[in-house]
């Protein structure tokens, strides 16, 4: 198999295997992470996944560039230029809608926290996932190692690597990466906010599982839905970003339990335990007579509630 998934106490783990060939992400690769998107997606009860690579060589190397042998070089540019202008129904840049029908099914953003244990080289493609797909970066200090790998070639790259380099650098940090396309090691990873954390080799899966350890004692809803906010609309302007947050955070307080528990906890001094079970709807509130409404409009207006 090209990559393992498994799940174990609330975590999927996904895990490149191919590396004989740089783990990369080849078509049976490929749609195999795709396929493990969709699970990890649809199983309510994982609230994390761990992506990373078998053995301390590679991450991720890249997509496998290798053409088909039955096809010419006039072919392949036919069929490139078909893709540009004539793309395939269910696709985005010729890639699968898969759980994404935003980014395709190489990079997809899922809404549930993904977590990187970089254990060796992210390169091209392998890049692109982490940028695309993970929100919580570890990287082995002493094996991983990064690159863009498209403007040596000549190209721009047709996944989305330049354009989120540019939205999570600094401009002058993603440029340096994009124009001189030189590689760099995991303590420039870590200054330029590439990644969250450097651990020695030996720690990363341990460092990535406690990370997720603690996100799956948190509300998975609202954890969920965080990440929906920030990556769906964190780009809007403040006084609109903030509409958004409010009116997600009103359906979360009305529509699960997870918002009652978590007051619950705090005032009774306890450890939460958070489900995301969902509310059923009620009956409405009963007629207020005019003292009660007098009163709560005191109360409404105070903002003391």
């Amino acid at each position: 198999m090209p990559i393992d998934y498994e799940k174990r106490n609330n975590v999927a783990y996904i895990t490149l295997n191919n590396p004989e060939k740089a783990n990369i992400l080849d078509k049976q690769t490929s749609d195999a992470i795709s396929e493990a998107w969709i699970d990890m997606w649809e199983d309510r009860d994982i609230r994390c996944a761990i992506v990373t690579g078998t053995g301390d060589k590679h991450f991720c190397g890249g997509h496998n560039l290798a053409p088909r042998a039955d096809l010419t070089d006039q072919d392949r540019e036919y069929l490139k230029a078909q893709r540009l202008y004539w793309p395939l129904a269910g696709t985005v840049h010729g890639q699968k809608t898969g759980v994404d029908g935003r980014m395709g099914d190489h990079y997809p953003r899922v809404w549930k926290p993904v977590i990187a244990a970089v254990n060796g080289w992210a390169a091209g493609a392998g890049l692109y996932l982490l940028l695309a797909s993970t929100d919580i970066r570890i990287a082995s200090a002493e094996h991983a190692r990064f690159k863009f790998a498209l403007t040596t070639q000549a190209w721009l790259g047709h996944g989305p690597g330049a354009s989120l380099l540019i939205k999570q650098l600094r401009y002058i940090d993603a440029m340096k990466i994009l124009l001189t396309d030189l590689p760099f090691d995991a303590a420039e990873a870590l200054r330029i906010g590439l990644v969250n954390e450097v651990v020695p080799h030996a720690d990363v899966m341990a460092r990535a599982e406690e990370m997720a350890r603690h996100i799956c004692t948190m509300p998975p809803v609202a954890v969920r839905m965080m990440k929906e906010f920030v990556v769906r609309f964190g780009d809007l302007p403040t006084d609109q970003a903030w509409h958004v947050q409010n009116l997600m955070n009103s359906m979360l307080i009305q529509t699960t339990m997870d918002g009652e528990e978590g007051r619950q906890a705090f005032n009774e001094k306890r450890p939460a335990e958070f489900t995301g079970k969902l509310r059923q709807r009620g009956e409405p509130f009963p007629d207020l007579s005019e003292e009660d409404a007098a009163r709560l409009d005191e109360a409404y207006r105070s903002g003391e509630f």
